[in-house]
């Protein structure tokens, strides 16, 4: 909007002007995805995935693929000291979304992981920290991670 304000009523002024607005969104949202796929709180959460033997069979896994997170997902949030994302994942076998919580300390600001918990589209979770499969939602409480 603000650069359609400053151009003037050429037809072709205002198409360039908007297509280089549509490209700072663009590369922004670019820039998010990269920022969230590096850091600690996501990469924590991929490692005890990858470390659970029964969650990556059930996804048929190797191969594991993560694709990017939804930057319009509620669940996605990030703060100063706590950090709730969704992220999806694919094995040959199934796909379904990796909810996790980490918290960050304080004094070390080091990230540590509260919360990781696959949920398959078959419609069973598995907690991560503890290893219990579930049916269905049960246990896996995601109505107040936006709150």
């Amino acid at each position: 909007m603000p650069y359609k304000a400053r151009c003037d009523k050429s037809r072709n002024n205002v198409v360039t002007l908007e297509f280089e607005y549509s490209y700072n969104v663009f590369v922004l949202a670019l820039y998010c995805l990269e920022s969230f796929s590096r850091s600690d709180y996501h990469s924590l959460a991929l490692e005890k995935l990858k470390a659970n033997q029964s969650a990556m069979d059930r996804l048929g896994a190797p191969p594991l693929k993560v694709h990017n997170i939804h930057l319009s997902d509620r669940y996605n949030r990030v703060e100063p000291y706590t950090a709730q994302i969704k992220i999806p994942v694919t094995g040959s076998k199934d796909g379904g979304y990796l909810y996790t919580t980490s918290v960050r300390d304080p004094q070390t600001l080091g990230w540590n992981l509260t919360q990781a918990v696959l949920q398959l589209r078959e419609g069973q979770s598995i907690d991560l920290l503890t290893s219990t499969l579930t049916d269905k939602k049960e246990g896996l409480d995601t109505d107040n991670w936006s709150s």
